[in-house]
């Protein structure tokens, strides 16, 4: 059993300061397989402790890309702003997920500014021989098969073991994103709008909002050469669209309906992706063709019940094209207006009604 710090549960809210727990106080929290509540604590999470963060959500519902079942609830787990993984201890892994932390690991901090971090510190990763009592979260990371092919663990691959699946008679409360700060009371109600609407028109088979559907066979490719630094402009939403399949993929790469919202927007290129852990597998899977991930340009989950995971998108160059210098540019918003999509939807269910009526007559 875990032995949990007297302040187990913060109920912590975004924007509330807090210090992550030192690394003795964490390993009373662990188990065997360096993890409470099944949540696992990744040895990229060492440089952290000791050090204050602001909180930038509460994680209590998180998307599942495991099985791909749709929203997964958890308790007493937060998001601490900017705090990513960077892969180092997991030979480099780039998807750079924003971590999980349990409020057994913090302590809440009575200020409103975030303590700056001592001068010059040293930001890289603990390795094992520098810290040799905490062997058991850097064991947990893979193990090898029989076949010899490597197998990763980290806080993406568990999904399944330290969240909930949503029963079909639990109904989400808006009302509790905006009451701990997630998201403001117009996102929620919007987000709310939405998901009704969209669950109609998948009973009654009609097109779901926002539309999102390519026809191409066979997509094309267009190489940019691009590299961390380089400024970039998101193609306009019917360009995009015109290089997917039915499938709404590019080469494999899937184009997600929350990427609609940055079209037209002008971003700096963050880094190429080479390899990820995938989820399902724990497999490290080499990335053939051009990924690309934009600075702060994540999964807002505007369509994806309000999940907090803010994971980054990937991009092909094909999406994209190169931009001189920053331009504050407004995106387009490339999803349309939900309220214009609404009536019109409505439109064309009555003048389906109308023409069947009178073909019955």
């Amino acid at each position: 059993m875990n032995a949990r710090p007297s302040a187990a549960s913060l109920n912590l809210r975004a924007g509330d300061v807090v210090e992550v727990r030192s690394l003795e106080e964490i390993l009373a929290t662990l188990d065997d397989r360096a993890r409470f509540e099944a949540l696992p604590f990744m040895p990229e999470m060492l440089k952290f402790t000791g050090r204050q963060f602001r909180v930038s959500a509460r994680a209590d519902r998180t998307c599942d890309r495991v099985e791909r079942t749709g929203i997964r609830t958890m308790t007493g787990a937060v998001h601490l702003d900017g705090v990513r993984c960077d892969g180092a201890l997991h030979d480099g892994c780039d998807a750079a997920c924003l971590i999980y932390w349990k409020e057994a690991w913090l302590k809440r901090v009575d200020r409103k500014a975030v303590e700056p971090p001592p001068q010059n510190p040293d930001d890289a990763p603990l390795m094992p021989a520098a810290a040799p009592h905490a062997a058991r979260i850097f064991e947990a990371t893979k193990h090898t098969q029989t076949d010899g092919e490597r197998v990763y663990s980290c806080q993406a691959t568990a999904g399944l073991d330290y969240t909930c699946a949503v029963l079909p008679d639990q109904k989400h409360s808006y009302w509790r994103d905006v009451r701990c700060g997630n998201v403001r009371w117009h996102e929620a109600l919007r987000a709310h709008l939405v998901e009704r609407f969209n669950a109609f028109q998948q009973r009654r088979g009609g097109t779901q909002y926002p539309p999102l559907q390519g026809s191409l066979s066979t997509t094309p490719a267009e190489r940019l050469d691009l590299q961390p630094g380089d400024f970039v402009q998101v193609r306009p939403r019917d360009e995009i669209v015109g290089t997917l399949d039915v499938e709404g993929r590019n080469r494999g790469l899937t184009f997600d309906r929350e990427m609609l919202m940055y079209c037209g927007g002008t971003y700096r290129v963050l880094k190429r992706v080479d390899r990820i852990i995938d989820e399902r597998s724990g497999r490290m899977i080499p990335m053939k063709r051009d990924c690309i991930i934009l600075d702060g340009v994540v999964c807002k989950s505007r369509y994806h019940g309000l999940c907090q995971r803010a994971i980054f998108a990937f991009w092909r160059e094909i999406w994209l094209r190169r931009a001189s210098a920053y331009r504050p540019v407004r995106p387009i918003r490339g999803e349309g207006s939900f309220a214009v999509f609404v009536v019109l939807s409505a439109l064309k269910m009555v003048a389906r009604r109308w023409s069947g009526v009178r073909v019955a007559r």
